[in-house]
């Protein structure tokens, strides 16, 4: 018997990485899953990697920076599976870098877009549905970047922090009709988002998060995937309001990006879109 039996899930960013490797786990445990991604290739793959580990799946075309696109998000749950237990709010890129003097509104702005207000109306359009269904969970991807100073670009490391807070606040709401709102706080996990702009590739991404943390190895997908099965489970039923910490120790005094140097997270300014555009 699966953890999900009978549940369906909503997880936008599932082409790739951490949602990608949600879906495949959440499949696995007997949920539907609806992919939602900008990604129709990565999505459309995705969807078949769910349906050989048991599950079923459909891909929808999503930007989350699109309020339409979110309810069509959640539309598409119920058109296919009928109900909405589970959303996990999980797009995401690297947004706008550089310094603060270089940053421009407009990247600021578009960062907020996908990282921030993406999950406010992830929540918005669930809340709703998931109470119909007599309860939920709702599960966002947030980052150690959110926690601390020097962990992430400036705007990113706002959003993140956002979103803590936005769950905590949503969780005080909700929390009456069987519905809660955690959030994960990933460490340095080895993804495309990350990889495919790091000198190296892959490996080369590897070998630089081994070293971030008291657990000698780089955070996979799968990390991740592993503590949202559990918030998603009727295993988490008594936690909401929460920021769960994945990250092999970083934040309890790893070698966190930016500790030793004020500016190691300055890189040249401009936008650092989704990962399959690169």
């Amino acid at each position: 018997m699966g953890r999900l039996d009978g549940k369906v899930a909503v997880i936008s960013g599932a082409a790739s990485g951490i949602g990608r490797a949600t879906a495949i786990r959440f499949a696995g445990e007997g949920a539907a899953v609806v992919i939602a991604d900008l990604n129709v290739k990565g999505g459309e793959s995705a969807v078949r990697d769910c349906r050989e580990n048991g599950g079923h799946a459909v891909f929808q075309k999503t930007d989350v920076a699109s309020e339409a696109d979110i309810r069509a998000m959640i539309a598409r749950a119920l058109k296919e599976f009928g109900r909405l237990d589970i959303t996990f709010n999980n797009a995401g890129l690297g947004g706008a870098v550089g310094t603060i003097e270089e940053m421009t509104a407009e990247n600021w702005d578009r960062t907020q877009a996908v990282l921030l207000r993406a999950v406010f109306l992830g929540m918005k359009y669930s809340v709703p549905e998931m109470r119909k269904a007599g309860g939920g969970s709702i599960i966002s991807t947030a980052s150690v970047a959110g926690l601390r100073g020097g962990a992430g670009p400036h705007a990113y490391s706002a959003a993140k922090a956002a979103v803590i807070n936005l769950t905590r606040s949503v969780a005080l709401e909700v929390g009456k009709d069987k519905i809660r709102v955690n959030c994960i706080c990933p460490g340095g996990i080895n993804t495309p988002l990350l990889s495919t702009r790091m000198p190296g590739g892959e490996e080369g991404t590897n070998q630089l998060l081994t070293i971030l943390q008291p657990i000698p190895r780089a955070g996979r997908p799968e990390d991740i995937a592993n503590m949202a099965l559990f918030l998603a489970s009727a295993e988490s039923e008594w936690i909401t309001g929460t920021a769960m910490v994945v990250d092999g120790g970083l934040t309890a005094g790893g070698n966190i990006f930016g500790q030793q140097r004020g500016d190691a997270m300055v890189i040249p300014g401009g936008f650092s879109g989704p990962s399959f555009e690169t």
